[in-house]
């Protein structure tokens, strides 16, 4: 899987928003923001394929936590950019 190269992460303020450059009226219904740590992710998989080891691999070399816990925080991240259609089909 990849993220969609056509969404812009932006810091505004404390937040970090994903933008779709392509929208010219904001529909603010749909902004979708990270944490600092999903910003990070998303960030380093810029660009590239990956799959849930890649994302879990991540986590595990920049957080202290263990592989299994890397594993599920992957997987809810996966559920959540799939669910707000942050990936490209």
């Amino acid at each position: 899987m990849k993220l969609r190269s056509d969404l812009i992460l932006r810091k505004m303020g404390d937040e970090h928003v994903i933008v779709d450059p392509s929208q010219d009226v904001v529909d603010m219904s749909k902004v979708y923001t990270l944490n600092e740590t999903a910003a990070f992710i998303w960030n380093e998989l810029q660009g590239i394929e990956f799959d849930i080891q890649v994302i879990a691999g991540v986590i595990f070399d920049n957080y202290d936590v263990e592989f299994s816990q890397a594993l599920m925080d992957a997987t809810i991240l996966i559920e959540n950019f799939s669910k707000e259609d942050l990936l490209e089909s």
